[in-house]
């Protein structure tokens, strides 16, 4: 109670852009401000998708923290040691989707480091993890909601990207489906036109960060949020509260990946997918509402 109650003052006393960690097993946080911006893409946005609008207002009416990176494969371990969380195969992309039972966070069917973003696992999963951190630490974490995430994103910009340039201007500021990946995998989509060096996924914070100090938001992984799939904005909420009706079986994913072309690495770009189906380019980062 009085560790709760010293975490309290100290998140009361921070400043916008400060990051933090409440425990060792943590992921570092992020303070963003609170503020308005224009959610979707526009019908002029290339490779635009009916289902990223109407564009419209949203306002994000308190300061709120999220993962400075994406929940590593490490930080992952931790969770399901202390509880013991079962895995259940994972969808992997073989000229079709296929599930394999044998794939799982631990062995996605390539290498990864405990620094690399978890894949292979569900929005369940990922939830799973909120919960247990919250039980951990007394504190309350969650899944970003989707408007939350976009502000996020987008840092105070309005293009599809938040990086000067097109889409293969990408590989400074995201790992994504480029020369690299394209010469290594049987990905039969367009590729960008650079090389960020990384044909898989790369150790979180490897690329450069946008201008919240908010690294890979595009790309690395697709992100899994909290609300439920709806097929537009119609009537979608005007503040950062997450979307609780819909089709609540699917869930919302943010994002692109390292798998993506460029047409999915944008910022207005949403897909959704089964809450329990976990593939090898799904992971999730963390959010905190602050007192």
């Amino acid at each position: 109670y009085v560790f709760k109650n010293l975490l309290e003052e100290k998140w009361a006393e921070m400043s916008v852009g400060e990051i933090f960690r409440d425990c060792a097993e943590c992921p570092e946080m992020v303070v963003l401000p609170a503020g308005t911006f224009m959610m979707g893409s526009p019908e002029s946005e290339e490779d635009r998708k009916e289902w990223e609008g109407p564009v419209h207002q949203v306002t994000v009416r308190q300061p709120f923290a999220i993962g400075k990176y994406e929940v590593t494969r490490g930080q992952y371990a931790a969770f399901v040691n202390a509880t013991g969380r079962k895995s259940d195969g994972c969808f992997f992309w073989d000229g079709e989707w296929k599930k394999d039972a044998a794939r799982n966070w631990r062995s996605p069917g390539f290498p990864q480091t405990d620094k690399d973003p978890v894949v292979c696992v569900s929005q369940e999963d990922a939830k799973g993890y909120t919960e247990w951190l919250s039980r951990k630490t007394g504190l309350v974490y969650r899944l970003p909601g989707e408007a939350e995430w976009e502000y996020a994103a987008r840092a105070n910009t309005r293009s599809a990207r938040p990086w000067a340039g097109g889409a293969d201007n990408a590989c400074g500021y995201a790992n994504v489906h480029d020369r690299t990946s394209k010469r290594d995998s049987a990905f039969d989509w367009p590729s960008h036109d650079c090389d960020d060096g990384y044909a898989l996924t790369a150790p979180v914070g490897s690329i450069g960060a946008n201008a919240f100090g908010l690294h890979d938001m595009l790309g690395n992984v697709s992100e899994w949020l909290a609300d439920c799939w709806n097929d537009s904005y119609a009537n979608a909420p005007s503040d950062s509260n997450v979307w609780q009706v819909g089709d609540c079986q699917r869930r919302v994913l943010r994002g692109g990946s390292w798998s993506f072309g460029a047409t999915a690495v944008r910022s207005a770009s949403r897909v959704k997918s089964n809450s329990g189906e976990p593939s090898t380019y799904s992971g999730f980062r963390i959010a905190k509402v602050l007192p």
